[in-house]
């Protein structure tokens, strides 16, 4: 008699989640820079005494989501390079890459920032963005860049798996 194991018939949950997660977090990360940032500053953000506060929190909320999202990434990742093997080397480093770049938004870049921040002074018609500020936010816009295309391309693994 021969039994017929569906072992193999049965998807995975990690992919769609993955899937899923990433489209999330990216769409969310291109909102908050290319939409909400901008209109903030447009807006006169840098001229309100508590734009660095109000800067702060939105980054604070923000760079938690980016790191549970990473963290559901890369356990995803994880658990299918345990069943597929062209998820082994490239997923996972860009999975860890993209945990490492949420890890330095979340702990460095935005406290420095912030810190920064509280130390211009917004009356003073002649206070100028210190040159540490604009590292940092070069820095960021590196980090943001090289998160969009990490998980881009993650992204697009992960899409190619599933069809």
């Amino acid at each position: 008699m021969l039994t017929i194991s569906n072992v193999q018939f049965k998807q995975s949950f990690w992919q769609p989640a993955v899937l899923l997660t990433l489209g999330f977090w990216l769409s969310a990360s291109v909102i908050l820079d290319w939409v909400i940032m901008p209109s903030l500053y447009l807006s006169g953000m840098m001229t309100q005494a508590s734009f660095s506060t109000v800067g702060y929190v939105i980054f604070w909320n923000f760079n938690r989501v980016e790191l549970l999202s990473a963290a559901v990434v890369l356990t995803g990742v994880l658990a299918l390079s345990k069943t597929q093997v062209s998820w082994r080397r490239n997923g996972i480093v860009l999975s860890v890459l993209l945990l490492v770049i949420a890890l330095l938004d979340t702990y460095f870049l935005t406290p420095q920032m912030s810190a920064i921040g509280l130390h211009l002074n917004a009356f003073d018609a002649e206070t100028t963005i210190p040159a540490t500020m604009n590292l940092l936010h070069g820095g960021y816009w590196v980090l943001e860049a090289l998160k969009l295309i990490a998980g881009g391309a993650l992204l697009n693994c992960c899409w190619k798996q599933e069809a």
